[in-house]
């Protein structure tokens, strides 16, 4: 169990720092062979889309919770009623989601006839429609992969996102080269994701050994799964409508080329996101063991406080690199055509950061089933966003936008949600504060030496900037682990340290001898 959940861990990071180096490397290829307007209206495609995929109305975590609940009590025929139970809504999910993204495809030149030409929204309904069903299909039969997170199998499904990582781009760019375009590019995420719920289905089935029943309907435990179910719900639609509404709006209001530009910025908030729930995913089965348990207030705020710790530590290592370098990263990775997409990412990660590095937070409401709060307070927060937004788009274009996600997160997810942390779940919210307020000297030493650096050493190649991020780096992890971290931190990186040598040396005495 431990070695799944530090193996789910180190590779969540793996796969984070794989898909950030492929998209180093892809991400301009991409660009160049697209064009800024049709990757806008890719981007425009996916944030219309990925409305549909709500609708898997956040059951994956109700699987998770029910799983524990069941393997605590061993009851393993229970367990079984449970998943059999689960994908009859799955099922009925995804046939719903298939629907709407239907009728959603249909109006489709309602809400962008006036911003796009007819050429550009025939490609638009031809990009959602292939996206629809992606994304209906994997709703659908979306339950197995989730299975397997219950049982904590978390190699085999970090091993599935790594793959997949290194696949898509190997299979979409000789068609970009040949000029298929987005289209291509569609069609063959929809192949890869097709394939890998297969995986999983056989993973499920020949590994986990799990039976799928359709005993008697339990009306009281769907009710129970709903209700839970429902402000997870609520909170994907807080999600879709920070994360995809704005380059909706942007298709409306500005056209392709601002969707474009909004996307790059808005993408390294994906990363950002990826550091932080590589870590506090792993937990939400634990945590809910815990909660079943009856653990007390102290013990989960213990557990709040050190996965927040070890997340800011990293956390706060990406955001002023980012502060002191990414305008010069943008410049080279995708061309000056692009720098507002610093200003974009920017506006939206530093209050974005305390959301991040509270994950733990969402796992134990989740766990204690106490989400319902959070959930309707930023569903307020969220619609306000999108109303901002509308108003800001008109005056400020892309930055507008930006700035209303940005003044939404600090008002939601800092100021009112900490305070629900502190005085209803009990949380040492001032503890918490405290250790973050005494790490924070390594990334203010960090941005001052960056910002030093900036001035004497300008970048216009990529060898320049590596070597003012290799000094940099060095500098920060050394005022950490001599300023700020504790043993526990220090051993997150020494023991492994000392097993990669051990097995070294091992290693190479045996090839001696």
């Amino acid at each position: 169990m431990i070695n799944q959940l530090k193996a789910g861990a180190s590779l969540s990071y793996f796969a984070l720092f794989i898909n950030i180096i492929i998209s180093i490397i892809y991400t301009p290829v991409m660009l160049n062979l697209l064009g800024q307007s049709e990757y806008g209206l890719y981007s425009l495609a996916s944030s219309a889309a990925g409305y549909v995929g709500i609708l898997n109305f956040g059951l994956g975590n109700a699987v998770i919770r029910y799983t524990a609940k069941y393997k605590a009590l061993n009851d393993e025929e229970g367990c079984f009623n449970l998943y059999g139970l689960f994908l009859k809504i799955y099922l009925t999910l995804g046939l719903i989601a298939l629907i709407l993204g239907i009728l959603l495809i249909l109006n489709t030149d309602l809400f962008f006839s006036s911003s796009l030409n007819i050429e550009e929204i025939h490609k638009l309904k031809l990009l959602m429609s292939i996206m629809v069903f992606n994304i209906s299909t994997g709703i659908g039969l979306g339950v197995f992969s989730v299975i397997v997170l219950a049982h904590e199998k978390f190699i085999f499904q970090k091993l599935i996102v790594i793959v997949s990582s290194i696949i898509s781009p190997l299979l979409i760019l000789p068609l970009l080269l040949m000029g298929y375009g987005s289209i291509a590019m569609t069609i063959i995420t929809t192949l890869l994701n097709l394939l890998f719920i297969a995986l999983n289905m056989y993973y499920c089935f020949k590994t986990l050994k799990i039976k799928i029943s359709f005993g008697k309907f339990d009306s009281k435990l769907f009710k129970e799964i709903i209700v839970f179910s429902s402000y997870i719900f609520l909170n994907l639609i807080i999600s879709q409508l920070y994360t995809s509404t704005d380059q909706v709006i942007l298709g409306i209001y500005s056209g392709t080329v601002a969707v474009s530009v909004y996307a790059i910025g808005a993408s390294f908030t994906g990363y950002f996101s990826g550091f932080s729930s590589a870590i506090s995913n792993v937990f939400l089965s634990r945590v809910s063991g815990m909660v079943i348990k009856g653990a007390s207030n102290n013990e989960l705020s213990n557990l709040f406080i050190r996965i927040g710790r070890v997340q800011y530590i990293i956390i706060s290592f990406a955001l002023s690199g980012f502060i002191v370098f990414g305008q010069e990263f943008i410049n080279l990775w995708v061309g000056k055509e692009y720098q507002v997409s610093y200003i974009v990412a920017l506006v939206i990660l530093v209050p974005m950061i305390v959301s991040l590095i509270q994950g733990m937070g969402g796992v134990i409401l989740q766990a204690k089933n106490m989400q319902g709060f959070k959930s309707i307070v930023n569903i307020f927060i969220a619609i306000s966003n999108v109303i901002i937004s509308i108003i800001f788009v008109q005056v400020w274009g892309v930055i507008g936008c930006a700035i209303a996600t940005g003044i939404s997160f600090t008002l939601g997810n800092i100021i009112i949600i900490n305070y629900y942390y502190w005085k209803k779940i009990k949380l040492n919210i001032p503890k918490f504060w405290i250790n973050i307020l005494f790490m924070s000297f390594p990334l203010i030493l960090s941005i001052i030496y960056g910002a030093t650096i900036n001035k004497v050493l300008l970048t216009n190649i990529w060898l320049v900037l590596f070597v003012k991020i290799s000094g940099f780096s060095i500098l920060y992890f050394l005022s950490m682990w001599f300023t700020a971290m504790n043993k526990y931190e220090k051993n997150l990186f020494i023991v492994p340290a000392k097993s990669i040598y051990q097995k070294f040396r091992l290693r190479l005495k045996n090839q001696v001898t």
